[in-house]
């Protein structure tokens, strides 16, 4: 009886043979058929002339070294992951080869399990020319058509065929978890968890019980076995939020479950081995926080290995309309509403905004106008804008005013306006509305926002 299931194949490039022998073991058991090769010039002819799913090479090779062959597959066999062996604590060399594009990395000497992990990330790799092709349904989406976001979704698809550490930088609100999700969910890794973590959010004290657990008893109010993050998301993503956060005695302690695949629950004496893909971000500049010294420099050059820079809104003002009309339908969606229209003026002071909040500004912008609009139209009023707000005809403060101490003034002076308008119409809303030149649902907003019963 013939059989139409795909069998996957390895190369192993390799001029030890202990180690060629212990690989070709490990992958026969996994299912896969193994070729080796003892130079890159067999390598090289080999991937020539038949198909593979996978190499493992060693760095050192007798007419050159693996990230020649990493940088040549890149080139020529862009769909085949490659995978390097490296020596025990050369991290700097297996960054390098990550940077070059290879899949990832196992160090000398091989632990077997590691091995069998990375070639099950490898094996499951979407076979289709782009990551995203069958991810049609993802509630993930990066919308624009602008250059900017195109190579953007690019290079999260290459980056999705890599295990590398990427560290993803760009301001408040444009989208960074949004990134590191599609990273993980168009990859390997995508039926596997997607933990994300806010490391500004976590108390010092427990820091190191959040990420690697902790054992019964091993201190105060610890009355069970608890998992961690790392374990939370072994197989799948582990997404640091606001990495720069991190206090240094922490740093020093995530840099090592980084770097030996594995972590030691607190009050526990031995090490756990956990397969996990690191993705971080910030919106602060890790590279001057180095030079600071608030942020360890080994720990920066190790999840910093691709860097994944986000666009700001204002750097994409073409995207802006495709944008609001995505929020306003989902937004609508979840109050089961019929969807307003944006009036032209509306989408022209919008493209004109340079929101310094990004995404999730114009997200609240959008939420605030869809309870002032009325109509089924969306008007330029209903944005309230910051830079076209009003106090409500109050007087103005003088310019030498403090920023902060103008707008609290001008918050008081608007609530003053609103009171009096509503006690000179006897406490009538749509008198008062009408007096303040406002509609009576832009009122009811201005009622909730300043706290007025």
């Amino acid at each position: 009886m013939t059989s139409n299931t795909h069998i996957n194949k390895a190369l192993i490039v390799d001029d030890e043979p202990d180690l060629c022998e212990l690989a070709e073991i490990t992958l026969s058991r996994m299912g896969l058929d193994t070729q080796s090769a003892n130079d890159i010039e067999t390598a090289l002819n080999l991937l020539n002339s038949e198909p593979f799913d996978l190499c493992i090479t060693d760095m050192n090779l007798p007419d050159g070294n693996g990230i020649d062959l990493v940088e040549y597959i890149q080139t020529n066999h862009p769909s085949i992951p490659v995978a390097v062996i490296t020596a025990y604590g050369n991290m700097e060399l297996a960054i390098k080869a990550l940077k070059a594009g290879a899949f990832d990395f196992v160090s000398k000497p091989v632990d077997l399990q590691v091995l069998r992990n990375l070639v099950t990330s490898a094996i499951n790799l979407p076979k289709t020319g782009n990551g995203s092709s069958q991810k049609t349904q993802s509630k993930y989406k990066l919308l624009g058509n602008s250059q900017a976001m195109q190579e953007l979704r690019n290079k999260i698809t290459k980056l999705a065929r890599s295990q590398a550490p990427v560290f993803v930088h760009g301001e408040s609100g444009c989208g960074k978890e949004l990134a590191a999700h599609l990273i993980h969910e168009q990859g390997a890794r995508s039926s596997h968890p997607f933990i994300p973590v806010n490391c500004g959010a976590i108390p010092g004290e427990l820091m190191e019980s959040e990420f690697f657990g902790h054992k019964k008893g091993s201190f105060t109010g610890a009355t069970t076995d608890k998992q961690g993050l790392f374990k939370a998301a072994d197989g799948g993503t582990l997404f640091l939020d606001e990495v720069a956060d991190l206090p240094l005695q922490m740093q020093v302690k995530l840099l090592r479950a980084i770097q030996e695949k594995a972590i030691r629950p607190v009050g526990d004496h031995h090490e756990q081995a956990v397969d996990v893909r690191i993705i971080s971000a910030s919106h602060k500049n890790l590279a001057d926080l180095v030079q600071q010294g608030k942020f360890r420099e080994d720990l920066y050059y190790r999840i910093n290995v691709i860097e994944l820079a986000i666009p700001t809104l204002r750097e994409r003002p073409d995207d802006i309309p495709v944008l609001a009309d995505y929020l306003l339908h989902r937004l609508c969606e979840k109050s089961a509403m019929p969807t307003p229209a944006f009036s032209r003026q509306a989408i022209e002071a919008l493209c004109q905004h340079t929101f310094p909040g990004n995404v999730r500004e114009l997200e609240n912008i959008l939420e605030r106008a869809l309870a002032l609009s009325e109509d089924k139209r969306i008007e330029l009023d209903d944005l309230q804008l910051p830079d076209m707000e009003t106090s409500l005809s109050a007087p103005q403060t003088k310019p030498d005013t403090a920023p902060e101490a103008a707008t609290g003034t001008l918050v008081e002076q608007e609530k003053e306006s609103i009171l009096q308008a509503l006690e000179q119409t006897r406490w009538n809303k749509t008198a008062a509305a009408k007096l303040l030149g406002l509609t009576l649902r832009q009122l009811r907003y201005r009622l909730s926002k300043l706290k007025i019963d």
